[in-house]
């Protein structure tokens, strides 16, 4: 039996039969107990052996050039140095192959030396995989021809145009240059000479007028900015035309309000607006119509058409003594034909402010109670839900011999939620569309009696919400919405004819205990580490 083991242990260290066709591996000079190596990284995307930037002359070899193709052996015995030593690759990657050249004299007769590295970057900001083949690179153009002239002019035919990608597109609408569609949420809006900017601040929170304004982004920033009192007049971001010169394509950007601020802060609205106020050095060294603040306000339509585009102005008035004055920049959307919702709360909800949703109203409504207490005669009548408010609201319902219980049930129903209820409402009072994650589905629960005709005689929106964020400034935020419908049936008689529906609202704060012994939910003190930053500050 020993036997037999051992050979079978033999067998086992035997290499097997390589297929036909194929070649016997080389062995590997590493033993095989030792860990192996990683697999070798991805090929470069540029070949930079193939690159020679001395190579000028076609078909010739160039005197020096070390890297030209058309040089032979014999020439590059003649040759004294190499004219361009080395040639890397990208120096934003953070591995990159440099091939290195050189001329060894002491060679009879002297001979080229090709080297082939991978050099590491010591940048801590690099580039560490590159998964888009034309990121580093000028896309080459493409030859017009009779086959794609029609597209070409498409593209490059209007006053703005933009680069294909395989991976990320910024075009613009097919039938206008002008139109973004709703694929392009924060996209740069275009001016007619580049972008519209949106000062923002930097690491030192001076004003970098780079920041372009995407669609559909509602952005709200301060900065400061070096002033000279005297030389005021000479710099152009601190006045009004600096900020209305530019045009959205087609669209120009017209001033909506100019507000004054004095030395003491007190503000008083202009009543004109048709003049352009300079910056102005006055002799009592002061300088007066200084851009403090700029609102943009755009209205598109449906379709992404940016149709109108305004700008408020808060204007002020500084001293000598100021070295440098702080900015404010904000710009909002809102669609053509609607009206904007203010927000709620930044970012939690604030007491007595509506409810948000995506209803086309922006709002989550009930019914409102009039003089009128016919639930079939009130018509469309809704009031906005405001948050921390238990609202109640109602209207009576007669019904006769006659009714259609069946259609009566839907009339009712609708009253009660409206011709528009929502399927969501915003769990902070400043979320954002595109942010899926920040709203909260409703709930439906529907309960009712045994009977044959039923009716909806209440309609009852519960509102949970906890306190979020950190312990010193808590936010409060909404986590469940729950409608219940309850439905009774109907009991005609000629005394009592009459039904009592009833809309109600209530908001319960789950983190406040309810009762002995009952456990709130924690909320969250979020601080950053003593050394986050380092080692970058």
């Amino acid at each position: 039996m020993a036997a037999v083991l051992q050979l079978g242990a033999l067998l086992l260290l035997l290499p097997l039969p390589l297929p036909a066709g194929r070649a016997e591996p080389v062995p590997s000079a590493e033993p095989p107990w030792l860990p192996r190596a990683s697999p070798p990284a991805a090929a470069p995307l540029t070949d930079v052996a193939k690159l020679c930037v001395c190579n000028l002359l076609v078909a010739q070899c160039d005197i020096n050039c070390c890297c030209d193709p058309d040089c032979s052996a014999a020439d590059f015995s003649l040759f004294t140095t190499c004219s361009v030593p080395i040639v890397t690759g990208d120096s934003q990657l953070c591995s990159r192959e440099a091939a290195i050249y050189s001329i060894d004299v002491t060679a009879h007769p002297p001979e080229r030396i090709f080297k082939l590295i991978d050099q590491l970057n010591p940048n801590i900001f690099c580039i560490q995989i590159v998964n888009y083949k034309q990121a580093l690179s000028f896309i080459p153009p493409e030859t017009p021809t009779a086959q794609n002239f029609d597209h070409l002019l498409e593209q490059f035919g209007g006053a703005a145009f933009s680069a294909e990608s395989d991976i990320l597109s910024t075009e613009l609408d097919a039938q206008s240059p002008f139109f973004y569609s709703n694929e392009t949420y924060g996209v740069p809006i275009q001016t007619a000479d580049a972008f519209l900017r949106l000062p923002s601040p930097t690491v030192s929170s001076q004003c970098s007028d780079a920041n372009p304004a995407g669609f559909l982004v509602n952005q709200a920033t301060k900065c400061s900015r070096m002033i000279n009192t005297e030389s005021c007049g000479a710099i152009q971001e601190l006045g009004m035309l600096f900020y209305t010169s530019s045009q959205i394509l087609v669209v120009n950007i017209t001033v909506q309000s100019i507000t004054f601020q004095s030395l003491n802060g007190t503000r008083t609205l202009l009543n004109s607006t048709d003049a352009m106020l300079f910056p102005m050095f006055l002799e009592v060294n002061m300088c007066t119509n200084i851009v403090i603040g700029a609102s943009y306000l755009l209205t598109y339509k449906d379709t992404g058409e940016i149709t109108e585009a305004a700008v408020s102005f808060v204007l002020g008035i500084i001293n000598s003594t100021v070295l440098s004055v702080q900015q404010s920049f904000e710009i909002s959307f809102t669609q053509l034909n609607t009206k904007p919702i203010p927000l709620s709360g930044n970012p939690g909800y604030s007491v007595g402010y509506p409810v948000r949703s995506t209803n086309e109203y922006g709002q989550l409504t009930i019914l409102r109670s009039t003089s009128n207490q016919d639930c079939l005669a009130i018509g469309g009548a809704r009031t906005p839900v405001l948050f921390g408010y238990n609202m109640i609201s109602g209207c009576k319902l007669r019904i006769t011999a006659n009714t259609e219980y069946q259609f009566l049930a839907q009339t009712v129903l609708n009253v009660l939620k409206g011709q528009s209820f929502p399927e969501y409402v915003a769990s902070f009072g400043n979320s954002q569309p595109q942010d899926v994650l920040d709203w909260v589905p409703i709930t439906y629960i529907h309960s009712s009696e045994h009977g044959p005709w039923q009716l909806p005689i209440s309609f009852e929106i519960e509102v949970k919400w906890t306190k979020y964020g950190s312990l010193i400034n808590p936010q409060a935020k909404i986590i469940s919405v729950t409608a219940s419908i309850t439905s009774s049936p109907v009991q005609t008689s000629p005394h009592k004819n009459t039904l009592q529906i009833t809309s109600s609202v209530t908001f319960i704060d789950v983190s406040a205990p309810a009762e002995p012994g009952y456990k709130a939910q924690p909320t969250i003190e979020a601080k950053l580490p003593f050394d986050f930053f380092f080692p970058f500050v």
